[in-house]
C-alpha cells in the first residue's frame, strides 16, 4: 500500500472511532440515566460539557500540532479519547460520567483538524477532494456501526460497560496505530542547498482573504441548515400526519443519504469543480427542503435521502478547499478555526430556529432554512476568481 493510501486509510479509521464515540453519547445516556439515577438536567450537563469540550479545543489543537507535529497530537488526543471511554466503563457517579466525556471531548477535538490537514499534506494536488470525501464519509459509518454494537448488545442482555470499555480499549490501539502509520505530512521545508530563500509563514497563512472569508460563511450556511433541518423535519412530519413511529427514522433515513453524499461529491468536485458542485448542491438542497413542505407526509418521507444526499454532501466540497486559500504550515489552525465555525452552527441554528419555531409554527422554521441556504449561491460566485485566482498560481 502506498504512503497516501496508508495515511488515508488510517485517518478514515480513526473517523470511524471518533465519530462513533462521539456518537454513541446518545444511545448510552438514557442507558446512565436509568443505571445512576441521573436527572434530565444532570444528562444535559453531560452531554454539553461533550460538546463544549469539542468545540473549544479545535482551534487550540490546530496552533498545538504546528509546534509538535499533527501526527503526534492526533495520536495523543485518540489516546486521551480511549482512556476517557475506558474510564467511563468504571463509573460510579454523576461526576466522574461528566469528567470522563469532558476528556473524551477533548481527546476528539483533534480529530476533524488534524486528520483534513494530514490528508490535504499526503494529497497535496490531484485527489485531495476526493481523499477528504472518502474521509468525510467513514465519520458517518462510524455513528451508525457503535451505536448499532451497543443497541444489539443491550438486546442481546449484555451490559452497556462491556462495549464502552472495548471502545476504549480500540481508542488506545487506534493511537499506536497512529502513530506508527501516519508519517510526516507536512510541506517539504527548504534546505540548506535550496536556491529559493526561507521563508516562514505568520499569522494565519491565509493567501487569498476573500476566498477563504466566502468559504467560510458558506460553511457557517450550510451547517446551519443542516443542524436546523435534522433537528425540525420529524416535527414538520409528525404535522402532517406521519405516524410518530415513521417521522423519527427522518434524521436516520437523511443520514443515509448523506454517507452517500459525502463520498460521491468530493470525486465530483474533482471533476466539475469547486463552484459548480457547491451551486448545484446547496440549491438542490434548497429545492428539497421547501418541497417537504409542499407535498404530503409521504412524498416527503420518502424525499429524505435524496435531501441527505445534497444535505451532507456540500461539507466534503468545502472541507478540501480550505487548503486552496491557506499556506500547507497554517493548515492545522485553519481547518481548526474552520471545524469550530461548524461546531457554534451546530450549537446555535436548532436554539435559533427553534425559537422562530415557537412564535410562529415549525413549518415557518423549514421554510426559513430553505430560503437561507440559496443565499451560498452568490458567495459560491465570489470564491469563483479567488479560486481560479490559486489555480493559476499553482
Amino acid at each position: 500500500m502506498s504512503r497516501q493510501k496508508k495515511t488515508l486509510a488510517t485517518c478514515s479509521a480513526a473517523h470511524v472511532l471518533h465519530d462513533g464515540l462521539s456518537d454513541v453519547t446518545y444511545v448510552l445516556l438514557p442507558l446512565l440515566a436509568q443505571t445512576f439515577g441521573l436527572s434530565l438536567a444532570q444528562v444535559g450537563m453531560i452531554r454539553s460539557a461533550h460538546r463544549v469540550a469539542m468545540a473549544s479545543f479545535q482551534i487550540p489543537a490546530g496552533l498545538i500540532a504546528e509546534r509538535f507535529g499533527e501526527r503526534n497530537l492526533f495520536a495523543l488526543g485518540t489516546l486521551i479519547a480511549g482512556l476517557a471511554f475506558l474510564a467511563l466503563g468504571y463509573v460510579s457517579g454523576f461526576w466522574m460520567i461528566l469528567v470522563a466525556l469532558f476528556f473524551a471531548g477533548v481527546g476528539s477535538a483533534v480529530q476533524h483538524p488534524l486528520a483534513s490537514t494530514i490528508i490535504s499534506h499526503a494529497y497535496p494536488g490531484d485527489g485531495r477532494r476526493g481523499a477528504l470525501g472518502t474521509y468525510n464519509f467513514f465519520g458517518d459509518v462510524g455513528k451508525f456501526a457503535f451505536g448499532g454494537i451497543v443497541s444489539l448488545l443491550m438486546v442481546a442482555g449484555i451490559s452497556w460497560q462491556a462495549p464502552v470499555i472495548g471502545f476504549g480499549l480500540l481508542g488506545i490501539v487506534t493511537a499506536v496505530a497512529i502513530f506508527l502509520a501516519v508519517s510526516n505530512t507536512r510541506a517539504a521545508k527548504p534546505t540548506a542547498t535550496s536556491t529559493a530563500p526561507a521563508t516562514k509563514t505568520t499569522g494565519w497563512g491565509i493567501r487569498n482573504p476573500q476566498g477563504f472569508t466566502a468559504l467560510c460563511l458558506i460553511e457557517i450556511l450550510d451547517s446551519s441548515t443542516r443542524t436546523g433541518f435534522l433537528t425540525f423535519i420529524a416535527f414538520v412530519l409528525i404535522g402532517k400526519g406521519l405516524p410518530e413511529g415513521w417521522a423519527v427514522l427522518s434524521v436516520p433515513l437523511v443520514l443515509v443519504g448523506g454517507m452517500a453524499g459525502k463520498l460521491a461529491c468530493g470525486f465530483l468536485a474533482e471533476r466539475f469543480g469547486i463552484v459548480r458542485m457547491i451551486i448545484i448542491t446547496e440549491v438542490a438542497t434548497g429545492c428539497g427542503i421547501l418541497a417537504t413542505l409542499a407535498v404530503p407526509a409521504a412524498p416527503s418521507f420518502l424525499l429524505l435521502p435524496l435531501i441527505g444526499v445534497v444535505l451532507n454532501g456540500t461539507s466534503s466540497v468545502l472541507y478540501a478547499t480550505v487548503g486552496d486559500f491557506v499556506e500547507p504550515d497554517r493548515l492545522p489552525r485553519a481547518f481548526g478555526f474552520f471545524y469550530t465555525l461548524g461546531s457554534i452552527c451546530g450549537i446555535a441554528a436548532p436554539l435559533g430556529y427553534g425559537l422562530v419555531g415557537d412564535l410562529y409554527g415549525v413549518e415557518t422554521s423549514i421554510a426559513i432554512i430553505g430560503i437561507a441556504i440559496f443565499l451560498t449561491v452568490p458567495l459560491a460566485l465570489l470564491l469563483k476568481p479567488a479560486a481560479a485566482s490559486r489555480l493559476r498560481s499553482a
